[in-house]
């Protein structure tokens, strides 16, 4: 059984599961207090002596008012703030070994526990990057302008480190990108001509253990003032009754001694480190290094987590853009595979006649159809037994329909003759009753990657403190054989696209052949009723034939005949909302073949009604007569959920739009801070147009969702910004 190590017991060998939230110390540039609801003191960092003048130990159940100042009367005001999950910003004054002394902070909620609150002397002993309000603003705006005009990752990334660095001063500022097997690579950098660049290096994903990613996504900006720091215990070490407090929340927490350790090994005294957030996910880090001991002014960091915000929301409508362009690729395929299907009677021979129009949106060597039994092959590919094998290990290693390799012969060594057509493997599944594949092939790529140190001798001797991070960080390279060149998330998302795309087309053309050959009907049956789309076939009379699982999961029902049978098309109307318009829909299709296309409600017993779109048509035979009736429910489910969410994104926008308050004489122009606003609402808008281009899947509303949370938490910053 695994054990989870306390803060500062861990070593290389179980880093991944250190209880880095439990440190129980902070940074002694700033002081922790956690008090209860009636704000009386329940732990305290040990440095308030010398900070605040007050021993911790004396502080312990004493209330706030006991420091004299404005803190008891600021925490009263904001602990009521619903959005304390993140640190509201604090600015007070205390008195400090006898005189008035002023402090800044954030303070956030602890579950179960209270407040905690965490404040920093504006009169400290390390550097500080400070910036005046108006040159802050003035920073800011030119800074969203440049990154939401960023026409590529590169140029946003460039542009993004540039404007880091202007504003903190920072020796060096890089952006750090995981891939998806979370490997980071530098792909921008700005640095002290001094300094040896860093750019492209990859660092292993070791470097950042599981547990400190999640804290990324919590606590998006993290500052270590000095590496070299003595930690200030809390006082008393677990609250009473409670444990050990989490400080997931907390900026002030002490940071790993291996991640210390890790720094020193590179020389770096002070690090600022800034999550981007991708749909939910961990996308990248702006990561800035100093020589020297260094801290921000809280305007400062605020102005920093706007820029990653706004980087991020580039990010997206760059991303989504592309996104957008494979729906467009997509729509054209179906189209010629269509017209081929009515024309030719197989789609098969146009999907494969144009080699380029399968291969080069994915950059692919090769492609192999495997459909109905038979492979079909273009390009460069392994053997006919060699494609059925891999189409036999592929088949066990599906994921949502879904599977990439672009090391085949890595993850099955028995594969290695592959490589020089097959080292990397992308498929998706056409058929959920068959192994029928579309599979796409790269050859072999030799690569060159330049790691920051050996990845693989990340230990020296056996003292846990001394084989914890590589002590050299000079670039190291070696060159990879057996592998292709990666694919990409957007190239992920053709290949899905394109699968749904072709099982679509198959669902068609098969319910039309189950009513023009019996003799195929069996086969023909199974691979409708295991479609995803729910599909009722009816033949000439409007007598049902089948309704398949899809459509009778979507109408929770257990099957045609309970709790009322469903025996004809007129029957159909029944499990529609709006009962008299379907059964009028339905005659007009049985008596006089007028199709029937529409959104409409589905009506279930135990649950709410659904929305769906409805797709009913006669079809005819060789000789114009009707052979029969196809009814394909299409679920409008996440169509219905992103269009909510694109109104209250339009509401966000809005209402950040009207943000931009009177200014004070002597500041900037009011047009010159509404850029701000104006550009972080251009951003959004852009990247939610992008969205709305591409195809309405389960994925839109979470992303739309994604954009709302994040324009607010930009404007909400820039009001911050603007306030201090």
């Amino acid at each position: 059984m695994q054990t989870s190590p306390a803060f500062g017991q861990a070593d290389l060998s179980n880093c991944e599961r250190e209880l880095i939230h439990l440190a129980g110390s902070v940074q002694p540039h700033g002081v922790l207090l956690v008090v209860d609801d009636a704000y009386r003191i329940l732990q305290a960092s040990a440095n308030c002596g010398p900070i605040l003048g007050r021993p911790a130990n004396e502080l312990l159940g004493q209330s706030l008012s006991t420091f004299g100042g404005d803190l008891d009367l600021t925490v009263a005001r904001l602990a009521h703030e619903p959005e304390l999950e993140r640190h509201a910003p604090v600015s007070c004054t205390l008195q400090c070994h006898g005189a008035p002394a002023a402090f800044e902070g954030g303070l956030s909620r602890v579950p179960g526990v209270g407040l905690m609150i965490e404040i920093e002397p504006l009169a400290g002993q390390v550097e500080t990057v400070n910036l005046s309000r108006d040159v802050l603003l003035t920073q800011v705006a030119e800074a969203t302008n440049r990154l939401s005009n960023a026409p590529t990752l590169g140029v946003l990334a460039d542009a993004t480190v540039k404007c880091v660095r202007d504003m903190t001063g920072y020796d060096r500022v890089m952006v750090y990108r995981f891939d998806p097997e979370g490997h980071g690579k530098i792909i921008a950098e700005s640095r002290h001509p001094r300094l040896e660049s860093l750019l492209g290096h990859h660092y292993p994903s070791t470097d950042i253990p599981q547990r400190a990613r999640e804290l990324y996504l919590r606590n998006r900006v993290r500052v270590l003032v000095d590496v070299y720091y003595e930690p200030s215990l809390l006082v008393p070490r677990q609250l009473p009754g409670l444990g050990e407090l989490d400080m997931s929340q907390s900026y002030l927490r002490s940071m790993s001694p291996l991640h210390l350790q890790y720094l020193q090994n590179m020389g770096v005294t002070a690090t600022l480190v800034v999550s981007l957030v991708r749909e939910g996910r961990l996308w990248g880090l702006i990561a800035c290094h100093h020589y020297a001991p260094r801290n921000l002014r809280f305007g400062v960091r605020a102005a920093v987590e706007l820029i990653s915000e706004v980087m991020a929301t580039r990010i997206a409508g760059i991303e989504n853009y592309a996104q957008a362009q494979v729906a467009i690729l997509v729509r054209r395929l179906e189209r010629r595979l269509l017209e081929a299907t009515s024309t030719e009677g197989d789609w098969r021979h146009a999907l494969l006649r144009q080699p380029g129009m399968l291969l080069q949106p994915l950059d692919a060597t090769g492609a192999a159809l495997f459909h109905d039994g038979e492979i079909q092959a273009i390009g460069e590919v392994p053997s006919t037994p060699e494609l059925r094998a891999l189409r036999e290990w592929v088949d066990g290693r599906l994921s949502d329909g879904l599977f990439s390799s672009h090391a085949v012969a890595r993850d099955e060594p028995s594969f290695g003759a592959l490589t020089s057509t097959a080292s990397g493997v992308l498929a998706v599944r056409l058929s959920a009753s068959r192994p029928d594949y579309l599979m796409w092939f790269r050859k072999e790529q030799l690569l060159t990657v330049t790691w920051a140190g050996d990845p693989h001798k990340p230990m020296v001797g056996n003292d846990p403190l001394e084989l914890s991070p590589r002590r050299s960080f000079a670039a190291w390279s070696e060159i990879v054989r057996g592998t292709a060149a990666p694919w990409t998330t957007a190239e992920l998302a053709l290949a899905r696209a394109i699968g749904l795309a072709l099982v679509d087309i198959i669902l068609q053309v098969h319910a039309v052949r189950l009513l023009v050959a019996e003799h195929q009907l069996g086969q023909v049956r199974r691979t409708v009723a295991g479609s995803s789309e729910p599909v009722v076939i009816a033949d000439a009379a409007g007598r049902l034939l089948m309704a398949n699982e899809a459509l009778l999961k979507l109408a929770q029902r257990p099957s045609l005949a309970a709790p009322e049978p469903l025996a004809t098309l007129a029957d159909l109307a029944r499990i529609f909302a709006d009962g008299d318009l379907a059964r009028h829909k339905l005659r007009d299709l049985l008596a006089v073949h007028v199709s029937w296309r529409g959104e409409h409600l589905l009506a279930r017993t135990n649950a709410e009604a659904v929305p769906v779109g409805v797709r009913a048509e006669a079809v005819s035979g060789a000789d114009g007569r009707v052979l029969g009736f196809i009814v394909i429910l299409l679920d409008l489910s996440a169509k219905r959920r992103a269009a909510a969410a694109r109104r209250q994104l339009e509401q966000s926008l809005m209402l950040a739009a009207r943000t931009a308050a009177a200014l004070e004489p002597g500041r900037l122009t009011e047009q010159e801070v509404d850029v701000v606003i104006s550009t972080i609402v251009t951003n959004a808008s852009l990247a939610a147009m992008d969205i709305a281009d591409g195809a309405v899947d389960a994925g839109v509303a979470p992303m739309l969702e994604e954009l709302d949370a994040s324009t607010r938490r930009a404007a909400l910053l820039y009001q911050r910004i603007r306030s201090t």
